[in-house]
């Protein structure tokens, strides 16, 4: 395999081993593998009762909210600060870069605003930092624009058109605008970036997830992948009646991941249009909801494993694809670990793609929509079991007591209750709201933390139930046939989950034996409901996507605020916003003990990190919340 390292323009284009940045964060997620590992241990069992917050930055810094009153930070803050030779860098809430202290949060500088633009902005999960000809710069989006700085905040004149790169010419014509919330991807020498488009589309012809690729140096397009296969592609073979030539989506929304050494881009897709009907696109649809290798200098294909067939249920791939090279008796396997929203990990081979432990098509439950084919089979992987709670069948029901067995039963005789797979029903057919699923919990965009030293996986999770339907589409309205009706929150008898606990949960996965070594609960959830006094109940755990970080000594999770917690019930509310503790856990990572637990100001909205600096280790965590200032928050030993 070609490695994709290159002289470009005269100037030696390298990126920084992870060996390099041992004690700092120079990609979003830890390294390029997206392993959320920082091989530090300062920190430990027996001092991390003793953390405190070391400072605390606002979202939006009060230099330029001195600028122009009118600008605001959003609660739902989810920027990720990369720690690069002493010094933090990140984008605020409105989408510039910024550099700050480590050690005190404070402003070092703001970036130059591009001649132009509006002061308010929007920016991502991440930044990426790469080193051209020896000196660093980073790239970011904001809005329709990939930028290009230096590392004293200077707008790269010689990037792209005058410093920036247009995004939004990829999805024309069908759009004119872009956006992403993920982070641009370094593999080589280019740069990739994925697109978020809307869960709500109303005709069949759609904007397809388009994924991009720029030269590091000069900002030029090197390559496009479409998801939704294009004319001279064998896998258009999938989409049957020409389907995709009209049908859009299938992006990567999520975060990404790369090899430089096998020369690969990992990319998790996300569902086709329309997510819960698929009468208008029959077969299976590939490339969406699979896992997809690139060659990092071409954009083609290396190769590809889809994970759901014709997917009805908006089961995109929503974490980074982590690379793990796990310990054995010879040499590491060098693998790659997909999670994902219904709990299910599936691990291959990375150079290869071929699954680590064998894959089974089963048959699933079918529609009966008209117009509607669904897949027969789908994959179950033999090894690992599922990290979560993947049906709403009885006996995942709620039994903390007979009584509430009763009610838990008797409540779901409105709703159609299945195994994984049940296809969504017409909202009202037969009597029936819709359907109960659980796939809309499992792990989050942050995806789980890998330890190299013991090849254990560690994945927060959510047992989160939605009410999901279809409607008859308005002919006035769309050209779908049927298209989303409900898909909100739903909670069971007298306010409580209506399935059994954990509600969130942290799984220790051996992906050396490829088994659960420990489940623990996040949190202590709803023990003192009403409906519970008198009994003698473990914690119970929230519906709080954590947000990892594994370091040589312990787990750390933050749970995330309601902020973070996007879905209502059908009232419009956000539900158990009471069980929320804002706390950041240690664990020990042999047995899942909360070793101290630290309240933060406001819960994890964003993926957190770490570093050292002038001896002193440290863990930011960017915060928000519903009525809470939007903050990154740094905690250290006293």
């Amino acid at each position: 395999m070609r490695r994709c390292f290159a002289i470009l323009a005269g100037l030696a284009v390298t990126a920084l081993p992870i060996s390099a940045a041992a004690q700092e964060w120079h990609d979003f997620a830890g390294d390029k593998a997206a392993r959320r590992y920082l091989p530090l241990d300062q920190i430990d069992a027996s001092n991390v009762g003793t953390l405190k917050v070391a400072w605390q930055r606002p979202a939006l810094s009060p230099e330029l909210a001195a600028r122009d009153s009118s600008l605001r930070a959003t609660g739902y803050f989810k920027s990720t600060p990369l720690m690069i030779d002493g010094r933090l860098y990140a984008q605020n809430a409105i989408g510039l870069i910024e550099a700050f202290d480590p050690g005190t949060g404070a402003t070092i500088w703001t970036q130059e605003q591009f001649a132009g633009d509006p002061l308010n902005g929007s920016g991502m999960r991440g930044i990426a930092y790469v080193k051209v000809g020896g000196a660093g710069r980073l790239l970011a989006v904001r809005d329709n624009w990939l930028y290009a700085v230096d590392m004293a905040g200077h707008i790269l004149r010689d990037f792209g058109e005058s410093g920036r790169v247009d995004l939004s010419r990829a999805m024309q014509p069908r759009a004119d605008t872009y956006r992403w919330a993920g982070s641009p991807q370094i593999c080589g020498t280019v740069v990739a970036l994925g697109a978020t488009l809307s869960d709500y589309p109303t005709r069949k012809e759609d904007v397809v997830g388009v994924v991009q690729a720029f030269d590091i140096v000069t900002g030029k397009p090197r390559w496009t992948f479409s998801p939704v296969p294009t004319a001279g592609d064998a896998m258009t073979k999938t989409w049957e009646n020409d389907s995709w030539r009209y049908t859009g989506a299938a992006n990567v929304w999520a975060p990404m991941s790369s090899d430089e050494t096998l020369g690969l881009l990992y990319l998790p897709t996300a569902s086709p249009t329309n997510d819960m009907y698929g009468g208008h696109r029959p077969g299976d649809n590939v490339y969406s909801d699979s896992l997809v290798a690139l060659k990092c200098d071409s954009g083609t294909v290396s190769w590809h494993y889809q994970f759901i067939h014709h997917d009805l249920w908006d089961l995109d791939l929503n974490s980074a694809p982590m690379l793990v090279d796990i310990p054995g008796a010879g040499k590491p396997v060098r693998a790659v670990v997909q999670l994902t929203k219904w709990g299910q990990p599936f691990v291959f081979e990375r150079a290869t793609g071929k699954p680590i432990w064998d894959i089974a098509e089963r048959p699933v439950p079918q529609a009966t929509t008209p117009g509607e084919r669904t897949s027969p089979t789908q994959p179950f992987p033999a090894k690992p079991p599922p990290y979560d709670i993947q049906s709403s069948l009885p006996e995942n029901l709620i039994d903390f007591t007979p009584e509430l067995r009763r009610q838990g039963l008797a409540f779901t005789r409105d709703y159609i209750v299945g195994p994984l797979y049940t296809p969504p029903p017409i909202e009202g057919e037969n009597g029936k709201l819709g359907g109960i699923q659980t796939t809309s919990g499992g792990s989050s965009w942050a995806g789980g933390a890998f330890d190299p030293a013991t090849g254990m996986l560690f994945v927060p999770s959510i047992t989160r139930t939605i009410l999901a339907s279809i409607v008859p589409g308005d002919p006035a309205k769309t050209d779908f046939r049927y298209h989303r009706g409900r898909r909100n929150p739903i909670l069971g008898p007298q306010g409580l989950p209506i399935t059994k606990p954990p509600y969130g949960r942290v799984t220790a996965i051996d992906l050396k034996a490829g088994d659960i070594r420990w489940v623990v609960a996040n949190a202590a959830g709803p023990r003192d409901h009403p409906a519970l006094k008198g009994l003698d109940l473990p914690e119970l755990g929230v519906f709080s996507f954590g947000m990892p970080l594994l370091t040589k000594s312990l787990l750390f999770v933050a749970l995330s605020d309601q902020a973070a917690y996007v879905g209502r019930t059908p009232d419009g509310k956000i539900p158990t916003g009471e069980w929320f503790d804002d706390n950041l856990r240690a664990y020990d990572k042999a047995t899942g003990k909360v070793v101290a637990s630290l309240k933060l100001p406001a819960g994890a909205t964003g993926g957190i990190m770490g570093y050292m600096y002038r001896g002193k280790q440290y863990i930011v965590v960017p915060t928000g919340g519903l009525k809470k200032p939007a903050a990154w928050v740094a905690v250290a030993l006293p």
